[in-house]
């Protein structure tokens, strides 16, 4: 049982940095990324190739990963940040397919479809062997307690309350003299060192990475949680990813309970609930069950 804990835990932990790096993007910014699973992929990659093929340590190639993800998130931001919501989703959803089609058919470089395999875990040859796990789960908590407490100072920060103006009224923050698409910019990188934190911990957790476990679904996820948890809410996005993955991952267990129930059936039905479930938060609850703080609000509206 406690295995299991610790596997579902890590996925959380996963998880709930892609949804705060949506949150950041979406929920602050207003940018709508639906290319989410393509640069979370970037950072999986680039710290997995890093590691198996440089030989780098695997702090490092996580360092260089995060980087290369928040370089690649501002260049594609650059090009496309001018775009209205529509456009800007479809760019970045039109960007993650590229990245997929490139990784899986050049082979000299990524290993194709072959995957990439043997990827080494922070800590590994320090910790005994039984307590690997556990070390590793205890680091990504750490991330996510570093990341959520570096979100929170940019929440009540003014880049904080620029980018929540930005996203009411970019004319009135232009009129102002601000530059909108520096915040954008900027906002869009930062979230984009956040997927390539995530990214890099998928690789390290699994120890092997192949393009088929990056699709569209973990963009919907992440859309799930912030919509859930309510846009803009820090606390609510952490408490939707706990309450998504561990839904998902504990309804495992029906199959061993309900007679005539398959795995696959069981994988289509737990999709149906959670689709059902939001749909009925969104009717009850419209803004989802977290809000941002009203001092934030307040304070957002009143310097714009």
């Amino acid at each position: 049982m406690i295995p299991y804990l610790v596997a579902t835990l890590c996925v959380v932990v996963i998880f709930t940095l892609a949804g705060l790096a949506l949150n950041l993007q979406w929920g602050m910014g207003g940018l709508v990324n639906f290319g989410l699973f393509g640069f979370y992929m970037v950072g999986a990659y680039a710290c997995g190739l890093l590691v198996v093929r440089a030989g780098l340590d695997p702090f490092l190639a996580m360092a260089l990963a995060i980087l290369a993800t928040a370089t690649i998130s501002a260049l594609v931001s650059l090009i496309s940040i001018r775009l209205s919501e529509d456009y800007l989703a479809i760019v970045t959803l039109g960007f993650a397919e590229c990245i997929r089609l490139f990784i899986s058919y050049e082979d000299w470089l990524t290993f194709g479809t072959l995957g990439v395999s043997g990827i080494t875990r922070p800590f590994a040859g320090l910790v005994p062997e039984p307590w690997t796990d556990i070390a590793f789960v205890a680091f990504a908590l750490a991330c996510l307690c570093v990341v959520y407490l570096v979100l929170s100072l940019i929440a009540a920060s003014p880049f904080g309350r620029l980018m929540r103006a930005t996203r009411d009224d970019p004319d009135i923050v232009g009129s102002l003299g601000r530059s909108v698409l520096t915040i954008r910019l900027r906002g869009f990188a930062l979230g984009g060192a956040i997927l390539g934190l995530a990214g890099s911990l998928h690789a390290f957790y699994y120890s092997y990475i192949d393009p088929t476990q990056f699709t569209a679904i973990i963009t919907a996820y992440a859309f799930m949680v912030v919509v859930g948890g309510g846009r803009g809410s820090n606390p609510g996005v952490l408490v939707a990813a706990f309450v998504l993955v561990f839904v998902l991952e504990g309804s495992r267990f029906l199959v061993d309970y309900v007679p005539g129930l398959d795995g696959a059936t069981l994988a289509a039905l737990r999709l149906i609930a959670v689709g059902v479930a939001l749909v009925v938060l969104l009717i009850v609850k419209p803004a989802g069950f977290g809000r941002e703080h009203p001092t934030i609000r307040a304070n957002s509206a009143s310097r714009s």
